[in-house]
């Protein structure tokens, strides 16, 4: 199972799902001034963390049921994640309903830009429940080996949004609540679209409900990657306050900068994405680690060499592109260990060392904060991009070190092997595996 073939589909569904619907959104409501774009700017970044939180569903489904599929019953561990994703759904969306306007009040002082992002929360958060089981539904595909139906539903409800945003937004007369209103109908359409083709294409072989060790066996199997995910939002976040020290200018730049490396980032985790399905269903984790610093190279070198002229689309003033092709120019050294690391990553989730991946990764941002406060006074915010480097280096050194492919793989051959029923310890006849990844490749 190739790994590009895998990655190339969820590179285009990560771009349109993760990044092009919040652009969207904000592209629509711009024309109803800055408050507006602010508030649409800060419930999008919510959202994003709160897809943190859900992770650990989604991908923990995603190993789980590439490690059955051909060997087991399928249908307790789809049962027990849809339990799973209803819990996890009433935990976030209860209180973040009724805490909007708290919530909102968080990341602004301005009243006017507080009280439109508690609008545009009250139907984009009561919209999580979709949100989230598009993401299930996605995680049960790419389990099954099927990447491009996930791409397609995202193209689609990138579509949606296009064409729904400015009927809610100015038709409507909704404004921003209209931009959320929009997103979330968009999902429920192509939610009911996936959800249609994933009955037809699932077969349902056992007649099992939800059981507390297949529930077990997804968090133990999500749960590092939602806190990996967790963490690099709040170290993110971090990372914010320290630039800030430099000017505005030098953190407008930064801004620019990340929104810009993000389209290069996202061929990283479709790599992590690829390499996690890949060896839950065969136990190989493939070339990730190459195909990962390779990428970060590539990234790197298009990101350094086009910094000046992609600068020049977001803004005009000079200390902000300066400030923002300093940053491109450095991240070289920070995306070829950072690409090696995403990559390689999915294979440690999916062999049952999440666990070692995550402890690996805090280690490197305790080590990133570190020597940006270190070397920040020292070499300006030069020495905050070197920070970063070092401490993606050091993280995927630590994950590494002591790890060897044949060990990759005997742990996803254990994993498989004690996962599902007891009758079915092993996976099906090749013939069997073969039917099913073209069935739920269609």
């Amino acid at each position: 199972m190739s790994l590009i073939r895998l990655a190339l589909p969820v590179y285009v569904e990560l771009l349109t799902a993760v990044v092009a619907v919040g652009l969207i959104d904000l592209f629509w409501v711009s024309g109803l001034g800055g408050p507006a774009v602010a508030a649409v700017t800060i419930a999008t970044t919510v959202e994003h963390l709160a897809l943190g939180v859900v992770l650990a569903v989604g991908t923990g489904t995603t190993i789980v049921v590439g490690r059955r599929d051909g060997s087991g019953p399928l249908t307790p561990v789809v049962r027990t994640a849809w339990l799973l994703w209803a819990v996890v759904s009433l935990a976030v969306t209860v209180p973040g309903v009724l805490a909007r306007e708290p919530l909102a009040a968080l990341f602004t002082d301005d009243p006017a830009t507080a009280a439109l992002t508690a609008e545009f929360f009250l139907v984009s958060l009561a919209g999580i429940p979709v949100f989230y089981a598009q993401s299930l539904t996605d995680g049960i595909f790419k389990g099954r080996g099927d990447t491009t139906t996930p791409m397609r539903v995202a193209l689609l409800c990138n579509v949606l949004v296009i064409a729904l945003d400015p009927l809610f937004i100015y038709s409507f007369g909704l404004g921003v609540q209209g931009a959320a209103w929009a997103t979330v109908l968009a999902r429920a359409v192509t939610l009911a679209l996936s959800l249609t083709l994933l009955l037809r294409r699932t077969p349902r072989d056992a007649r099992q409900g939800p059981n507390r060790r297949d529930a077990v066996e997804i968090l133990r199997a999500g749960l590092p990657l939602s806190g990996d995910f967790l963490a690099r939002s709040l170290v993110g976040m971090t990372m914010v306050g320290v630039v800030s020290g430099f000017g505005v200018a030098v953190l407008a730049g930064y801004g620019i900068g990340l929104k810009i490396m993000l389209a290069g980032v996202m061929a990283f985790y479709a790599l992590r994405q690829a390499s996690t399905i890949q060896t839950a269903r065969s136990g190989e984790a493939g070339p990730a680690l190459p195909y990962g610093l390779l990428t970060g190279l590539v990234v790197g070198v298009v990101l350094a060499l086009s910094a000046r002229g992609v600068t020049g689309l977001f803004t005009d003033d000079p200390d902000v592109t300066d400030a923002a092709v300093g940053f491109l120019r450095w991240m070289p050294l920070y995306l070829v260990p950072f690409g090696g690391l995403i990559a390689v990553g999915g294979a440690f989730q999916a062999s049952g060392r999440g666990g070692r991946l995550l402890a690996a990764t805090l280690t490197g941002f305790a080590a990133q904060l570190s020597c940006a406060y270190f070397l920040g006074p020292l070499l300006g915010v030069t020495g905050v991009w070197l920070a970063m480097a070092a401490g993606a280096a050091i993280a995927l050194t630590l994950v590494l070190v002591p790890v060897s492919s044949s060990s990759l793989r005997l742990r996803a051959w254990r994993a498989r092997r004690g996962s599902g029923p007891r009758t079915a310890p092993g996976r099906g006849p090749r013939s069997t595996r073969t039917t099913a990844v073209r069935r739920s490749c269609r």
